[in-house]
Order: structure tokens, then C-alpha cells, then sequence
């Protein structure tokens, strides 16, 4: 040992400060992992600066600066972990890439320093020590950890999609606070992003906050999360910006919208002749070998393209700013009495709750809740259903919003009732009042809900599996009750009130009627009920003398015969005589029952429909008397039970038997009525009205004076506005079909033209990517009646605002009926064709072929064609797609297309027409029909082969693929079949003119 060491101070200096640092690096609560190792390495190399002082050294000198070098890059260890310890932790760990890396610089220092060490000491083992533990931290691995990776990518993802909800920032922030070591109550983590967000804002250009990320995304993405702000201060923000906006929405600026789809942007990219485009869009554009700017034409690569986020950020508050407009404008339309718009409105803010979280909170701000749980008490099916949604929506995953709804008045009783109505209901409302009961204060308040239970163990007996389970699992979340209450909810409940219906003295029969009529029950209990012997009783019941028993039973049974096979046995047991006898002998001495007895009837009318019936015709509504006075409550009555006696006529029409009905109905001037209520007010009524309207009228109006009595301009006005503002498809549907079937004849034609029924349906084919494909076909249907051969004048009118072209097109893209409706308008157009050609000049003079190009006739009329003028099939080029139609499986639509094809052979035309048919392909088509399995096709083609077949070059041209079908049909066909057959046989030389086929 030497007493020649280095100086006390410096060593005591260095280990002073290593130990300082020691203690620093494991109070860090950042990087501890990487902070540890840093840890051990300062652990050693405090012992070996104490063992310094214990052996001999060579060159204190020397040794002195080693150490100093040593004890700058330890304090600059401690300097980082201090900064790790007062800097803000959400910043330390966007920067966690840029710590490791200055944790492993300064590692490598010490390593470097402490490398100089053994130069200077004469005792091997130390020197051996000091080697050893400089090469260890020359490669120091220090690194992030998976949740930091996981984190930071969870942010960059957050960043790209843009619209993460505070759903998504919530979680984000809760697994940052467990990774940098915070709390995550609200207080804390408020303050921690606060900090974050103070600090981001003096950050200079220098320091690289988390790398890629950009500072402002960062903050913004991290300050959607809630839980930073109170519920107070989210409405006081909400409704400032929303009181500042207006009533009305804004149009999209001309700059949001992509160039190349037309819609508004998402994520618009701008390349670098500063045009923007949908990121996609322009994406696709360029993979497809584009290689240029769409508007500029100046060459583009995909590397050149970037992110417009002033303009992203533009459309953002443009979207946000209508959408709080509209949910704020949005409650005055649910509160309504229009139930479709209801509808409608109620979808709208179905897809907006889907569609953000955020816009949730603002339907709750905007206090929707109560005004959505009102609606829970309508009579109508579809306006329920949209509530339970979006109650459920608001629901899931918000602890808070639970509790809120089952507290709101009346809440959960409203959901309970829904329990017990249609199946589709009752899964909506099992589903939402499953989610409510994950909350405790919900869950008890469930649970306290009168005839809650008895329906959940109804329920659990579904044939339904998932409903089955879902009740199950719901009574399951309430089993807090008292033992007792969930055991008489199992029992069975409906035993005994069945025995007594049946057995009961008069008044007990009469209460347990009532009870059935007021009991919360599911289609499956329903049919439950009635399989266990209620039916029998109920109708029994309508037969007593008394008034009150005749009332609950009709109450009952218009309650159980929603379900089909409740109203089956009802007819089969003779409920509908009773019915009719109590509504047309008993109703003045009870009117209020006069609804319930008409709805009763219409369910069991809609039975028969139902797909239930074994192969058997139930008689229904036979008797023209029980017609005429069912129908006659129309004028008598208000909504409710016109929309019933409506309903029950629009399905018995329909039946096999509906011929008969229909005609009975046309009788006693049901169309007089019926024009009425096409102007209801009420549009139940209106569009029940129009679609039975329309089944009498397809019969056929062409000899039934009736309907040329009763409808009138005013008429057809009405249908042509329900066709154009209904929002039902099927009741504007129905009215295209009623104006194209009404009579064909001068006044009525001219009466529709006024009414612009023309200008109409030539908008609706024009536009038919636009329109559902039964009004694509009902149009096309009645355009037909515009086009008819025989008034060319109105063909003209017709074929000028261009929709031959239109009816071309649909041949390829309509449906089976579409393509049938268009082939017949062609066909009608067609049959003028060769009166409206215009002939072809002759040459004027010996010059005249020098001085201009002759004019080219058409190859089949000889003359001068023109779509618009003589409505040419040629000039249309229609020869190919009627021709695609004659391989149609749908045998309406082919005979159509070869009735219009035949018109370039009618006559005169058939050697230059049968040229035409040849190249399209149509006269081997026709073979083929040959062996078609309707015998009007078959006959038809085979007719029109034998015209063609007198041509030399045809008959030898398809004799081979032609002589087999026409031998089957001389072996099977019809006797004037078979004629045909042999003559054409007898053309292709395979029969002679002798043969007994003749």
C-alpha cells in the first residue's frame, strides 16, 4: 500500500457525487428498469472509487483527470435523473426513445473514463475489476419497455384514424398514468395532463417530443378523454360553442370536396401543386398508372402527396358544428305526430350515437333521455324499437348513464313493458335492460320493477336460445331478491287463471278475460296461452248475453291473435261469425269496442298469410253482405279503424280467393272511398288506401266504367305527390302501378300528361341508380302506356326527352320485370318505325355525288332513321340487348324482348330485318326457344322460324342445330305445332311436302 495516492478531495469529490446520483437513479419512477442497471453500474463503480483509496498509484496527476472525466459524465447521470424526476411524466415518456438514448452516451462516458483507471493502479485485481465492468457498459442495452412501444403506438394510431372517441382517450390515459406511476383519479390525472399540455407549449425546436409525433395531435388526442374534465365544464364548453352556431347547417365549402369522387373529404392529401384529394382516391388514381395530377396534368408520385391538415381540421369543425345543429334542432321532430318522421329522425340519431361517442354525450347535454323514454309509450312498433337502440347505445360502457336512465321517471317500467310485446321488441329490450343491470343502483331498481320477474322466467322459456339465455343470465344479475318473490315468479302463472277462464263462475271468467287482455306477455306466451286451451273459452265468451263478458273477451282475443297461430285456431273455432255479428248488430250499444273488434279481424286476417296454414283455404269475408258493411265502417269511423279495415281487405285481395273479393269490392263503389283517402291526412290510412286501390285497379279498368267515373285530375295530382314525397317505397310504388293500370283512353291520357306523370317518370329511369328496383320497375311499366303504336304523336313526345336511350341501358342493368317492361315500350316504338322513316333523297343531278356524301338508308326500313323521329331499334343499338334478354330464365322478359325483336321482320321487312336478327345473334336464340318449356314462347319462335326459313340461306344455315327440336315437337307439341313443325322440316328438305305430319 501506498500513502502516493490521488488527492482526498477529488476522490471524495467523485465519490460523493456517485453516491448522490446512486440515490437519484433509484428514485426514478421513469425508465426504471434501464434506471436500475444505471444503478448497478454506480454501485461498482462507488466501490471501486473507495478501493482508490487504498492502493498504490503510479500518476496521481493523471489518475486526478481520469477521475474528474469520470465524475462530469456521473453528474451528467444524475442530471438525467433528476430531470426524470421533475419534468413532466407524459413528456418523459413520449421521449423515451431519446432517454434510452442518452442513457446509453453517458454509460459509454463512465465506460470510457473508467477504461483510463488501470493505467494508473499497480494491484492486478482491481485493474481486472475495472476492465471488466468498462467493457460491460460499453454495450449497456438499455431499451423501452412493450408498454411503452404499445403505448406510443396506441397514440400514433389514435393520431391516423382521427375520430377515436373519449372511449378510446380515456383508456389511453389510464394505461399511461400505470405506466409512469400516477393515480388515476381524476385530480390527478387533470393535473399531470395540464402540466403536459403547459409544457408542450414551451417546447422548443430543439428537443424532439416524441420523435414523429407532432405536439398539437398529441395534446389534442389526450385531451378528448373525459375523465380530466368534470361533467360540468364538458356542458358549459358544449353549449357555448352551440349557442354560437346558428340554427342552420352550413353547406360544405367547394374546397372540402374531392375532385375526384365528389364527396366531401376524410382525409384530404395535397400534392405539390397544391391541390387536394381524398387520400384514397388519389391513392387508387395513381396504382392505376396514372402517373399525373388529375387538374394539372404535372407529373405525381405517391411519395409527393401530404397530409392537408388544415383542410382535415376544417372539415372536422364543419361536420362537428352541423351535427350539434342538428341534434339540437333534431327533438321538435321526435315530439312530432308524424310517426314516419319519427322514424326517420330516430334513425338519424341512431347512426350518429354509432358513429361517435362523443355525439352520445351531446344527445344526453341536449336532455334527449326523457324525450326518448316517452316514446316507449307509443302504439307504434317501429318508433319503440329505434328508442331501445339508442338507450342501449347510450348505455354500453358508461357506468353513469345507467344509472341516469333507470332513474328517469318511468324508465325501466316503459323497458319492462316492451318485454312483454313482439319478440323482436322484447330481444331489443332484454338486451338494453341487461346492459342497465351491470349497474348496482339500476340493477335494484330493475328488479323492484313491477312484473319484471314473472316476464324474465316467461322469457326464459323461449324456443329462442339467445333469448332464452339472455333472460336467464338477466335474472341471474337480480338475484339480490328475496328468495320467495323470485320463487313465485318461477311458479306457473297462468295455470290457474286458465282453469278458472274456463270453469270460473260468469264474474271470475270475466276478470281472468281482463287479466289476460292486461298482463305483459311475449309472442311466445301468447301462443302458450292459447295452446292451453284459452282460445275455446274467449270465443265461447263472445256468445254470452252479457255486454262486459263480450267486451273482455274481444279485449283478450284482439291481444292473443297478434300471434298467426293464435288466430288460426281463432277462425277454425268460428271467432270471425261472432265478431261480424257483434259489429254489425251489438257496436251502437258499445262504440268503444267498435276498434278492438276491427283490429281482432284484422289480425286474423293476417294469419291466413302468415305461412301457418296446412294446405287448406279457411273461408274468410264471403259473404258480399259481411263486405259491404265491413267496408261501409270506413265513412264511419276514425283512423284506427280505417287503417284496420283497410289492412284486412289489402290481405284477403291477395288471398287465392281475393278475385272474388275484389270484384265484390269494385260493386259496392269502393273506389269512390278509396280516391278519398288517398288525400288522408293520416298516412296509415293514405298508404293501406293507395295499395288496395291499386290491386283493384290491376284487374283490369279498361271496361269498368268505374273507375273513369270516380277518378279525376285531382286524382291523379295526389298519386303523382305521394309518388314523388312518400317516404313508404311500396305506397309510391303502388300509385306508379295505379296510373299506369288506369284506362287507356283519350281524357284520362290527357289528364295524366297534365298532371306531368310523364316528366315524372321519365325522371325516376333516368335517375334509377338513385331509386329502389320495384319503382325502376313500376316506371318502366307505365311508361308503356305512353308508347303505344297506335297514337304516334304521343310516341314522339315521348321519345324527345330521350329515354330510349335510358330503356336501352336498363335491358342490361334491370331486373327480369324491368328488362320485360322496357322490351314491350321498344316494341310499341318499334311498330312505328317503318311508317316514320324518312325516305332517302334521290340524287338531284349528274353532280351531286361530287358535291356532298349521299345519305345511308336505314339496313331494315329502307329510309332515313333517327332514335328521337321514327324511334328505330337499329338506330338505338337495342338489337344486342333485347337479344342478352332472350337467354333471361324469367319467360315474361323474354317473350317481351322477342315480341320487339320480331317488329325488324314484320311483313315486308323479313329478308332485310332477318339480316339484322343474324348478326345479333337472334335467329339461333330462336332455335334454342324451340325447346322452351312455355309452349306461348315455343309457339312463337317456331311461327317466326318458319317465315325465315323460307330465306335459302337461313334454312341451310341451321338446319343441323333446328331439325331435332322440331321433331320433338311433331312427336309432342299441339296439332298446329306439329303442322308448323313439318313445314319447316319440309323447307330444310327433311321431310316431303307428302308426309302424313300434314
Amino acid at each position: 500500500m501506498s500513502s502516493n495516492g490521488p488527492d482526498p478531495d477529488t476522490l471524495s469529490w467523485a465519490i460523493s457525487t456517485t453516491l448522490k446520483t446512486l440515490h437519484a437513479t433509484k428514485s426514478t419512477q421513469i425508465q426504471k428498469e434501464n434506471f436500475n442497471k444505471l444503478s448497478s453500474y454506480l454501485e461498482k463503480i462507488t466501490h471501486i472509487l473507495q478501493e482508490l483509496t487504498n492502493f498504490e498509484i503510479n500518476d496521481s496527476g493523471s489518475l486526478k483527470n481520469a477521475i474528474h472525466v469520470l465524475t462530469k459524465h456521473v453528474s451528467e447521470a444524475n442530471n438525467l435523473a433528476l430531470e426524470c424526476t421533475n419534468r413532466n411524466k407524459i413528456y418523459l415518456l413520449l421521449n423515451s426513445k431519446k432517454l434510452v438514448k442518452t442513457l446509453e452516451n453517458i454509460t459509454k462516458e463512465m465506460a470510457n473514463a473508467l477504461n483510463l483507471l488501470p493505467n494508473f493502479i499497480s494491484f492486478n485485481g482491481l485493474s481486472q475489476d475495472i476492465i471488466k465492468l468498462s467493457n460491460i457498459m460499453m454495450e449497456p442495452k438499455y431499451q423501452e419497455t412493450v408498454r411503452e412501444d404499445e403505448i406510443k403506438e396506441r397514440i400514433e394510431s389514435g393520431i391516423r384514424e382521427r375520430n377515436v372517441d373519449r372511449a378510446y382517450a380515456n383508456s389511453l390515459l389510464v394505461s399511461i398514468a400505470d405506466v409512469i406511476g400516477i393515480s388515476t383519479e381524476q385530480s390527478v390525472l387533470r393535473q399531470e395532463y395540464e402540466e403536459f399540455k403547459n409544457e408542450m407549449e414551451t417546447v422548443g425546436p430543439a428537443e424532439d417530443v416524441a420523435e414523429v409525433l407532432q405536439v398539437e395531435q398529441i395534446v389534442a388526442l389526450l385531451g378528448k378523454a373525459d375523465i380530466i374534465a368534470t361533467l360540468e365544464e364538458r356542458e358549459k364548453k358544449y353549449f357555448s360553442k352551440r349557442n354560437s352556431l346558428g340554427r342552420q347547417p352550413l353547406e360544405p365549402l367547394q374546397s372540402f370536396y374531392c375532385p375526384i369522387t365528389g364527396d366531401v373529404m376524410e382525409d384530404p392529401v395535397e400534392t405539390p401543386s397544391g391541390h387536394s384529394f381524398e387520400r384514397y382516391a388519389i391513392e387508387k388514381w395513381l396504382a392505376e398508372g396514372n402517373n399525373g395530377c388529375p387538374i394539372t396534368k404535372t407529373p405525381l408520385k405517391a411519395s409527393g402527396l401530404r397530409t392537408n391538415k388544415t383542410l382535415r381540421q376544417s372539415i372536422e369543425e364543419w361536420r362537428d358544428r352541423n351535427t350539434m345543429i342538428f341534434i339540437g334542432s333534431m327533438k321538435s321532430r321526435i315530439l312530432s305526430n308524424e310517426e314516419e318522421e319519427v322514424i326517420v329522425s330516430l334513425g338519424k340519431l341512431r347512426d350518429l350515437c354509432l358513429e361517435r361517442e362523443l355525439h352520445q354525450e351531446w344527445l344526453m347535454m341536449e336532455d334527449y333521455l326523457p324525450v326518448l323514454l316517452s316514446l316507449l309509450s307509443t302504439k307504434n312498433f317501429k318508433i319503440r324499437s329505434h328508442v331501445l337502440v339508442i338507450l342501449r347505445i347510450l348505455a354500453t360502457n358508461n357506468d353513469d348513464r345507467k344509472e341516469t336512465i333507470a332513474k328517469t321517471d318511468d324508465g325501466i317500467k316503459l323497458i319492462v313493458c316492451s318485454l312483454a310485446r313482439k319478440i323482436k321488441e322484447s330481444k331489443l329490450a332484454l338486451q338494453l335492460l341487461t346492459e342497465l343491470s351491470e349497474n348496482e343502483v339500476a340493477r335494484n331498481i330493475i328488479g323492484s320493477s313491477q312484473g319484471c320477474i314473472l316476464l324474465l322466467v316467461t322469457i326464459s322459456g323461449s324456443d329462442d336460445p339467445q333469448v332464452a339465455n339472455d333472460a336467464k343470465k338477466l335474472l341471474d344479475n337480480l338475484s339480490f331478491l328475496p328468495q320467495n318473490i323470485v320463487q313465485m315468479a318461477k311458479a306457473n302463472y297462468f295455470e290457474p287463471l286458465l282453469h278458472l277462464l274456463s270453469s270460473g263462475s260468469e264474474t271470475v271468467q270475466r276478470e281472468m278475460a281482463d287479466t289476460l287482455s292486461e298482463v305483459e306477455m311475449t309472442d311466445h306466451g301468447k301462443l302458450t296461452v292459447c295452446e292451453s286451451g284459452a282460445v275455446e273459452s274467449l270465443v265461447a265468451m263472445l256468445s254470452h248475453v252479457d255486454i262486459e263478458m263480450k267486451k273482455a273477451a274481444i279485449l283478450a282475443l284482439e291481444k292473443l291473435s297478434g300471434v298467426p297461430q293464435n288466430g288460426l285456431k281463432m277462425i277454425k273455432q268460428g271467432a270471425v261469425d261472432l265478431l261480424f255479428g257483434i259489429l254489425f248488430r251489438e257496436s251502437l250499444s258499445m262504440p268503444i269496442l267498435v276498434e278492438k273488434v276491427v283490429a281482432t279481424i284484422m289480425n286474423l286476417a293476417l294469419s291466413l298469410t302468415s305461412g301457418e296454414l296446412d294446405h287448406q283455404e279457411i273461408p274468410f269475408l264471403e259473404s258480399e253482405e259481411d263486405v259491404f258493411k265491413l267496408f261501409s265502417l270506413i265513412s264511419l269511423n276514425g283512423p284506427n279503424v280505417q287503417q284496420s279495415v283497410l289492412r284486412t281487405f289489402l290481405v284477403v285481395s291477395q288471398s287465392p280467393s281475393g278475385s272474388n273479393i275484389r270484384k265484390t269490392l269494385r260493386k259496392i263503389s269502393s273506389v269512390q272511398v278509396l280516391v278519398q283517402l288517398c288525400e288522408h291526412e293520416n298516412l296509415a290510412v293514405r298508404s293501406n288506401a293507395v295499395k288496395l286501390f291499386c290491386g283493384l285497379i290491376k284487374d283490369g279498368s279498361e271496361n269498368d266504367d268505374t273507375f273513369q267515373e270516380h277518378v279525376g285530375p285531382k286524382c291523379v295530382e295526389t298519386l303523382l305527390r305521394i309518388i314523388t314525397t312518400s317516404d313508404k317505397v311500396e305506397e309510391g310504388v303502388a300509385s306508379m302501378e295505379i296510373i299506369s293500370n288506369l284506362p287507356k283512353n283519350p281524357k284520362m291520357t290527357r289528364w295524366i300528361l297534365d298532371a306531368r306523370a310523364l316528366e315524372l317518370i321519365v325522371s325516376i329511369l333516368t335517375n334509377r341508380f338513385q331509386k329502389p328496383e320495384i319503382m325502376i320497375e313500376s316506371a318502366s311499366g307505365a311508361l308503356s302506356r305512353f308508347t303505344v303504336s297506335s297514337n304516334p304523336d304521343l310516341q314522339k313526345k315521348v321519345a324527345e326527352t330521350g329515354i330510349i336511350t335510358t330503356l336501352v341501358h336498363l335491358l342490361d342493368s334491370g331486373s327480369s320485370l324491368t328488362k320485360r317492361n322496357v322490351s314491350v315500350s321498344l316494341r310499341q316504338f318499334s311498330e312505328s318505325s317503318s311508317s316514320l322513316t324518312r325516305p332517302v333523297k334521290p340524287k338531284s343531278s349528274l353532280f351531286s355525288c361530287c358535291l356532298a356524301s349521299p345519305e345511308l338508308g336505314c339496313t331494315v326500313h329502307s329510309g332515313i332513321c333517327a332514335i328521337d323521329s321514327s324511334f328505330c331499334l337499329l338506330e338505338a343499338n337495342a338489337v344486342n340487348p333485347l337479344a342478352k334478354v332472350l337467354d333471361e330464365a324469367d319467360v315474361g322478359a323474354c317473350d317481351a324482348a322477342l315480341d320487339a325483336l320480331l317488329t325488324l321482320i314484320a311483313g315486308e321487312l323479313l329478308q332485310k330485318g332477318s339480316k339484322v336478327l343474324e348478326g345479333g345473334d337472334v335467329i339461333a336464340k330462336m332455335v334454342k326457344l324451340l325447346s322452351s318449356a312455355d309452349v306461348r314462347l315455343q309457339e312463337k319462335a317456331l311461327v317466326e322460324l318458319e317465315r325465315i326459313f323460307r330465306l335459302p340461306e337461313y334454312k341451310q344455315k341451321y338446319k343441323s342445330s333446328a331439325q331435332m327440336p322440331l321433331v320433338e315437337i311433331t312427336q309432342r307439341g299441339s296439332s298446329g305445332m306439329k303442322s308448323i313443325a313439318a313445314k319447316i322440316l319440309a323447307h330444310l328438305n327433311v321431310l316431303n311436302e307428302q308426309s302424313s305430319f300434314f
